[in-house]
């Protein structure tokens, strides 16, 4: 029985995650972006974006890192400019039409918080929450124990 609300419950996180994923791409879509775009714009919209940091945490390469900045270059969503204490260095930040795209986006998300998450009872969130925060410390203690 235990197995069984395990598998269900599974079965729902895969299904979330899957629905998470769909809304991201609409997201990015309704920007015309990538959703790639769109992680990187919204990293050089931040303090510090490294493009070698960048790669390393979404297990990406250089090269695919460099191949988006580059389209968002084109677009003119980000401006590039060389490191002052460094030469070897680009900075990189976001132009006001860059910082337009992601407001569009930052507009779209929260109606469709407003719409899905924010009739749900107080006390639903609050569970979810703590739940699904006990449920990720759980999964990544498992992964480190291996």
């Amino acid at each position: 029985m235990q197995d069984t609300q395990a598998h269900r419950a599974i079965a729902s996180l895969q299904r979330l995650c899957e629905a998470f994923a769909q809304r991201r791409r609409q997201l990015a879509a309704q920007a015309n972006l990538t959703e790639t775009q769109w992680r990187v714009l919204e990293e050089v919209a931040g303090e510090g974006f490294l493009p070698s940091m960048f790669a390393r945490r979404r297990a990406i390469t250089a090269a695919a890192v460099s191949r988006v900045l580059r389209q968002l270059l084109d677009r003119r969503l980000v401006h590039s400019s060389i490191g002052t204490s460094d030469g070897r260095q680009r900075l990189y930040r976001l132009t006001a039409k860059g910082g337009r795209v992601l407001q569009k986006i930052d507009d779209a998300r929260e109606s469709a918080t407003r719409g899905v998450w924010k009739s749900l009872p107080k006390s639903s969130l609050d569970e979810f929450s703590r739940f699904s925060e006990e449920l990720a410390r759980r999964l990544e203690a498992y992964d480190e124990a291996r």
